[in-house]
């Protein structure tokens, strides 16, 4: 449990997060107590709303009375709320189908598995290969940030997609801001500070791969389903190194 949460505000919070990842709106008290067993009165539910907006788990966006999950909160939830979803052993046997005739050049690898991992998770992904002082990077799956509403503006869109052309920004993203020892990564670009990123996740992974530091990320809204999705980022992780030994 997080440093002076009760029990029932990790409860709350929890409810809240999982609403939010739902349905990507502000969480009243009403929705709450209709949606999920927490066992108090709206009044108290909107006390420990306010209480934990007071602490920097929540936010208001507007004047409404929904509340929003901050990073804090989501780090909190993806580090001691959350259960893994382990992949099907179908996904995970036509992952490894995608990508096998690719084995033999490391490059065309990385690229089929951009691709795959797309397709397998639904979202913008992007990998990167470091060679000697330069790096090469892949993306696939552009059209599924639409699908998000925080990303129906197409600003929003084009400004990640004008982020993915520019080298020394992503090389700064991948391997200065995320920890290119750390297995697993979650970056929030209202942390970030960067603009382009302001409603976005990142989940990304971190290998050596033939003797090259590697790395594979996804890129969605902050708010999408970590608990399908890391499972499947750290299977593509293992299965690149893999392929490129096989």
């Amino acid at each position: 449990m997080a440093e002076g949460l009760t029990a029932r505000q990790t409860r709350v919070l929890k409810a809240i997060i999982d609403e939010y990842i739902e349905t990507a709106d502000a969480v009243g008290s009403e929705a709450l107590d209709k949606k999920y067993n927490l066992g108090v009165s709206p009044a108290t539910i909107r006390n420990e709303m306010v209480s934990l907006t007071k602490s920097n788990y929540l936010k208001q966006l507007h004047t409404s009375a929904g509340r929003v999950p901050t990073p804090t909160a989501m780090k909190f939830y993806i580090d001691q709320l959350m259960e893994e979803k382990e992949m099907s052993l179908v996904d995970e046997v036509k992952a490894k189908e995608d990508v096998w005739d690719s084995r033999a050049d490391l490059k065309d690898l990385m690229e089929e598995a951009t691709h795959a991992l797309s397709d397998a998770t639904q979202s913008l992904s992007v990998s990167a290969l470091q060679e000697g002082a330069s790096n090469r990077f892949w993306h696939s799956g552009y059209s599924h940030l639409f699908e998000n509403p925080e990303f129906s503006d197409i600003q929003a869109c084009a400004n990640i997609f004008s982020l993915l052309e520019q080298g020394e920004k992503m090389q700064k993203l991948f391997f200065e801001i995320s920890e290119p020892t750390s297995p697993l990564d979650i970056l929030f670009g209202e942390e970030l500070g960067w603009p382009e990123l302001t409603p976005a996740g990142i989940i990304a992974t971190h290998f050596n791969v033939r003797g090259k530091p590697a790395m594979l990320a996804i890129i969605g809204p902050s708010r999408v389903s970590y608990s399908t999705l890391i499972p499947v980022v750290k299977y593509f992780k293992g299965l690149i190194e893999e392929v490129a030994s096989a």
